[in-house]
């Protein structure tokens, strides 16, 4: 997959098969937009295009309004990698972009620079100054550009539509088991391991303590997870604790991480936790032995949960 920033450096192909949209998350309804643009790609001899955006087009429009995504652009790139489209372009999203009337973004974007001949939407798209632009619109100019367009219908669950929206209420709620089916993966937390007070080493449980490297990254429940870290090419059974630390009188939110099982050294290192279970809630312990204790029980049920 070719990257690149700004619609200005990308260079016009002959026969693009394109669709464009946020892509929060890459969820299973995004994957099926992305597989139905590959395929329509190797069916006509043509190259795969997402134009996407960055920042998300609600923190340019809506400043004051708090946004949490599902994941940051390294990590969408990262997500995007996996499906197998030719080619991403990330256009930067600004207030004068956002005035651009739907038949202007078609016949200069789409069509001029990106050389559109087909183009794959999903269900409900709009695009354009106060999103005017519809699936009729589509319809209506592409005889007059030269290109198809194909409307992917709602993807269902289950019977329960997937979005971004569901995900979320799924992750406030710690349900990430839900979140992960929605997703087709699990639902993951990049950051830089940075120093903490090393309270959990005194007690066997060393803990990486993660700095979040996306400021609207949305963080699921308070409570202890289950889950796997990724760093430097290795992944290892991990536990975490997401929130406030009241044992040790600490009310600041954090994720700290222990490696199941090992005790290796992560200080400075870039890593990524994969969320896989919750297993219980933010709790309060007499002492630190009996935190100890409490830590026990969970390795024991993260373990189960990890050999499935």
């Amino acid at each position: 997959m070719k990257v690149t920033y700004g619609l200005n450096n990308f260079k016009t192909i002959s026969c693009a098969v394109a669709t464009t949209g946020t892509f929060d998350g890459v969820h299973l309804g995004h994957r099926k937009i992305l597989n139905q643009l590959v395929a329509k790609a190797k069916k006509v001899g043509g190259e795969s295009v997402l134009l996407t955006f960055s920042p998300h087009p609600r923190i340019v429009l809506q400043p004051d309004v708090e946004l949490e995504l599902l994941s940051s652009e390294n990590e969408k790139i990262s997500l995007l990698e996996k499906t197998g489209i030719d080619h991403l372009i990330i256009h930067p999203f600004t207030r004068e972009f956002s005035r651009t009337q739907s038949l202007d973004f078609v016949r200069e974007f789409l069509v001029n620079k990106i050389g559109v001949k087909h183009l794959v939407i999903g269900y409900d798209h709009h695009f354009g100054r106060n999103r005017e632009g519809s699936f009729d619109h589509l319809k209506e100019f592409g005889p007059i550009y030269g290109f198809e367009v194909e409307e992917i219908a709602a993807f269902d669950i289950d019977q329960v539509n997937v979005s971004s929206t569901k995900i979320r209420n799924a992750l406030a709620e710690g349900n990430v088991e839900l979140a992960n089916m929605y997703l087709g993966a699990p639902y993951s937390i990049s950051g830089r391991v940075i120093k903490g007070n090393q309270i959990g080493r005194t007690i066997g449980f060393p803990t990486a303590n993660i700095e979040c490297d996306f400021m609207q990254k949305l963080l699921p429940a308070d409570g202890v997870y289950a889950g796997k870290l990724h760093v430097n090419g290795h992944t290892y059974n991990a536990m975490a604790n997401l929130g406030s630390r009241p044992t040790i009188g600490s009310k600041q939110r954090k994720l700290e991480v222990h490696c199941i099982g090992t005790d290796i050294h992560l200080y400075e290192s870039e890593v990524r936790f994969e969320l896989y279970k919750f297993l219980r809630g933010i709790e309060e312990f007499a002492n630190l032995e009996a935190l100890k204790k409490q830590l026990e029980v969970d390795k024991k049920e993260a373990n189960l949960v990890l050999a499935q």
